[in-house]
């Protein structure tokens, strides 16, 4: 997903759901934070590198393709983009290392997200908004994996887009290039791809890189063969994926507000009126590069506030100038104790499955903060946790 959806369609779900403006404006630049917070900008603002949400691509490329390098993708990306559906997921026939890597593919309504969002219960407005930005993934992300894998993540030749026209569905081929300078060219059905590699470890078959952007559009609907599928094809149908990720948004988010009892996969808020509902749908369902303009009317219409835009660098200063006890109070640093805690229990959770393409794990335990790197789990296994 982009920021249409993770910042001006999660503060719509998040006012909808109860919260105030202004809480409901934390929540998400927490959702859209997660897409920015990355190793070079935690070292800027000196605070923990293990709170890294996502990755440059100048990072990715400067890391080493060693086992500790992929182990530091897979966390990050596992745990935050494209989270795992089932980790003891029994194809027939495959190998070890193939299950390992099958077993990260990302899907809505696994085991996970209900980790997620319950980890989030009794936290902060920046846990929920990460938590919404994971549970959101699931859906637009659905069927690749956050760890390096042609075996997994690879697609054909065979790729098209399904358009409706005078009320009936059509095939159109879809067209990719490498052109990272060129924006997809949404009429005539030409976008940007990673370029096919036959390396199995290599970046660009990491998640969605081989299928480009339209995992990431919320109008689009499309046929595919994936890899993992042995190349049969499915059908990917964004706009009523996204409309579900959006109602378990509301859900989940009711839940963390205390409405519910407990947050159970597979439900959805069913009470949207006539109108926002129908409006969310047309949103959704709009050809448009981005929707972020449409989303902040329709936000600002059900606020009667204004939804500002995302500002990267909105908190810094506070967290910069705060003390170091006073960092953990602040925004930034109640998002990077989130971040840490929801590394933390994903990884905990594959390596606890006998998964170690993300490494090894100890337990989160309030002082040992994250997972850093290979290095700092051989120290907390031998007892040094407050480091």
């Amino acid at each position: 997903m982009q920021e249409d959806f993770h910042y001006y369609a999660t503060y719509c779900a998040a006012f909808l759901s109860g919260y105030s403006h202004e809480e409901a404006m934390e929540i998400c630049y927490a959702a859209q934070f997660t897409d920015y917070c990355t190793a070079t900008l935690l070292t800027r603002v000196k605070g923990p590198v293990s709170a890294a949400t996502t990755q440059l691509q100048a990072e990715m490329i400067n890391t080493p393709a060693d086992i500790i390098g992929l182990q530091n993708i897979t966390r990050i990306w596992s745990s935050f983009h494209f989270l795992p559906y089932d980790l003891y997921a029994k194809p027939k026939g495959k190998t070890r290392s193939y299950l390992n890597k099958y077993r990260l593919i990302c899907k809505p309504n696994g085991e996970l997200v209900k980790d997620t969002v319950k980890l989030a219960a009794g936290g902060s407005l920046q846990a929920a908004g990460l938590a919404m930005h994971v549970l959101a993934d699931t859906w637009a992300h659905s069927y690749f994996a956050g760890t390096p894998s042609m075996v997994i993540n690879n697609t054909n030749y065979y790729f098209y887009e399904i358009i409706t026209e005078n009320g009936e569905e059509k095939e159109r081929k879809v067209n990719f290039r490498h052109n990272l300078t060129s924006p997809d060219d949404l009429e005539k059905g030409i976008y940007t791809n990673s370029v096919h590699q036959c390396d199995e470890n290599t970046v660009m078959n990491l998640g969605h890189g081989r299928a480009g952007h339209l995992p990431d559009y919320s109008f689009i609907k499309y046929r595919y063969m994936p890899a993992w599928g042995e190349y049969k094809a499915v059908v990917k149908d964004n706009p009523a994926d996204y409309f579900k990720a959006f109602r378990q948004m509301m859900y989940a988010m009711k839940f963390l507000r205390g409405e519910y009892e407990d947050f159970e996969t597979d439900r959805y808020y069913d009470g949207l009126n006539e109108q926002n509902e129908a409006e969310i749908n047309s949103i959704l369902r709009k050809r448009q590069p981005s929707a972020s303009e449409d989303w902040k009317r329709f936000g600002e219409r059900l606020s009667g506030q204004t939804v500002e835009p995302f500002d990267i660098r909105k908190f810094e200063d506070e967290y910069m100038r705060a003390t170091e006890e006073d960092k953990p109070g602040t925004v930034l640093g109640r998002f990077f104790t989130a971040a840490m805690a929801q590394k933390s229990m994903v990884t905990n959770r594959i390596f606890r499955s006998g998964n170690l393409l993300a490494g090894f794990s100890v337990d989160y335990n309030g002082k040992f903060r994250g997972i850093k790197d290979f290095k700092r789990l051989v120290a907390a296994g031998k007892g040094d946790r407050d480091e």
